[in-house]
């Protein structure tokens, strides 16, 4: 096989195994090449991950080493992403009864998605994740876009059980808007007692709802290392009961009866 072909046939499975260890005996029995020219292809490769500003290659020594594909975005491409996606969110016609927006045409978007997912798991992958919970709300497609660089399961909080599920944990928290009280569930067998997890939402105005959720995952166990939320609504700061937070947008001065509103980036670059 020419080196050229080897190449892309070695980077397609890096990008689609992030975080995984993979060895360079994989690599030269999978296309016949000798180890020497495993090293070399992978030094290429990680000049040219590099370059392109999309991550780079970990090399782990020893007999069990081998490279280790870690997700980046550049600084300057995480900038302008976030400045478009502001300005898109400042269209007056976005404004919903509430003060809340409409984004379901953007976490719609399979690009916009993924990019989003590249951004939290570019802050979050030296936490040694090891699962993404969300709630089910639209905050899931960014959850899966996260968990797909991370190479970790995601874990879904319900508002309700289901039967396919098998027995349940539940509590009652207090919702940060609306002040009432709720509840939310999440099967016994979707996380591992005391993993290490990372919480992301779509929208959060006080956090009742993930302040509910990291008190359900104290009865795994589990570390909540991150939380990332895509919009952050600013209004809602002195009532605010979850402090520790990565936002990539922040909703401000909503204005619905003059249909005027201000994004401005979050707390990211921070």
């Amino acid at each position: 096989m020419k080196r050229s072909h080897r190449l892309i046939g070695m980077t397609r499975y890096i990008l689609e195994h992030p975080m995984q260890l993979i060895s360079l005996p994989f690599f030269s029995k999978q296309y016949d090449a000798a180890k020497s020219s495993i090293s070399e292809d992978l030094t290429i490769m990680n000049q040219m991950l590099k370059e392109e500003g999309i991550g780079y290659l970990e090399s782990i020594a020893g007999a069990g080493g081998g490279v280790r594909y870690i997700p980046q975005y550049e600084q300057k491409q995480s900038i302008n992403f976030i400045n478009t996606l502001a300005k898109r969110l400042e269209d007056p016609d976005r404004i919903l009864p509430g003060g809340y927006l409409f984004m379901s045409d953007i976490l719609g978007e399979p690009n916009t998605v993924r990019t989003i997912g590249r951004l939290f798991a570019n802050a979050f992958a030296p936490l040694n994740i090891e699962a993404v919970v969300t709630v089910a709300t639209k905050g899931i497609p960014i959850a899966y876009a996260v968990a797909s660089f991370l190479n970790v399961p995601v874990v879904i909080v319900r508002r309700d059980p289901k039967i396919t599920e098998g027995s349940t944990v539940s509590i009652n928290y207090v919702s940060g808007s609306s002040r009432k009280i709720q509840t939310m569930v999440l099967t016994k067998r979707s996380l591992a007692q005391g993993s290490t997890v990372c919480i992301i939402d779509d929208f959060m105005k006080a956090g009742g709802t993930i302040d509910g959720m990291k008190n359900l995952l104290k009865e795994f166990g589990a570390n909540v290392a991150a939380i990332g939320v895509l919009a952050e609504a600013e209004d809602e700061e002195d009532e605010r009961v979850v402090n520790d937070y990565t936002s990539l947008l922040q909703i401000s001065n909503v204005d619905v009866k003059n249909a005027h509103i201000e994004v401005s980036p979050g707390n990211y670059f921070e």
